[in-house]
Parts: structure tokens; sequence; C-alpha cells
């Protein structure tokens, strides 16, 4: 199975507003998956920015998105950045976020596989805002890295 990273996603975001407040001398920003305001950190700004395209430009339904959630892989557990399920509510794609500063390298997508093998998923999605790549998952022994984000399956 090739894992190189290759074949980067263009993502339009122009036109996704965050919506911000700040509260307690904190920067914090609306999170429509999760329904509260959250911190505002690096990587949650990628975070929130590409929930708002997924939600809004592509039609992703937020209620079938879950954000920050616990998965455990043997002794390990970790949270994974957001899982969109499918229409009959299975994983259907991973989202692995990083801060803009974070260079995607084998070891953001080796994490992005870590939770892969607790909770297989069709589709695979690395960014760090500037970043962008996406594979199609779904044959085990080859991973195909492509060229959009895919269109969301009922």
């Amino acid at each position: 199975m090739s894992l190189f990273l290759h074949g980067m996603v263009t993502i339009d975001l122009t036109g996704i507003e965050l919506q911000l407040r700040s509260q307690d001398d904190r920067m914090q920003v609306f999170d429509p998956v999760r329904r509260k305001w959250v911190v505002i950190t690096p990587e949650e700004h990628v975070r929130q920015r590409l929930l708002l395209y997924m939600i809004n430009k592509l039609g992703y339904p937020a209620g079938l998105i879950a954000v920050e959630k616990k998965v455990t892989y043997g002794n390990l557990t970790r949270r994974f950045d957001i899982v969109v399920y499918n229409g009959k509510h299975e994983p259907w794609m991973m989202v692995e976020c990083k801060e803009p500063d974070v260079p995607l390298t084998e070891k953001a997508l080796y994490q992005l596989l870590s939770y892969h093998r607790t909770i297989p998923c069709k589709f695979w999605f690395l960014s760090n805002g500037h970043q962008n790549y996406c594979a199609d998952a779904s044959d085990t022994t080859e991973v195909r890295w492509i060229s959009l984000l895919p269109a969301y399956e009922r």
C-alpha cells in the first residue's frame, strides 16, 4: 500500500466566515456540529473552516458529522478531529487537521491511519488549511489519492 502524499486538493474557502466572539479575554469560535463555543487555536481555526466548507459548500449533513471524539486503539486513547458518517450512519470520511504551520508529512498520515484502524472509513482527508490531501481508501490493498473531496454519500 503506497502512503505517499500526492495530488493536493484545492479548496475554495471564499465566503467561509467563522462566528467569533471574545469571552474572558480569549477568542472563541462557534462550532456548528458540537453547537457550542470553543477556544480558537490555529488547529481549531482549520477544523472550523473545513467544517463550514463541508456543510455549506459540499452539503455534508452536520447531523452526521462527529468532532473530536475519543477512539481507543490498544492501550492508546486519542481524539480524532472529524468523522463524517454516510446515510447509513457508517463512518465514511476521517479528517485529520493540523495547524497551518505544521507541514503535512507521513507522520500526520500515520496518525490518521492509527485512527483508521479503529474506525475504518472509505475516505481520508488531511489538511493544515494550506495543504489538503484526500484518499479513497475503500480498496484495502491500494490507497488512491484523489484531487477533489467526494460528493456526500447518502
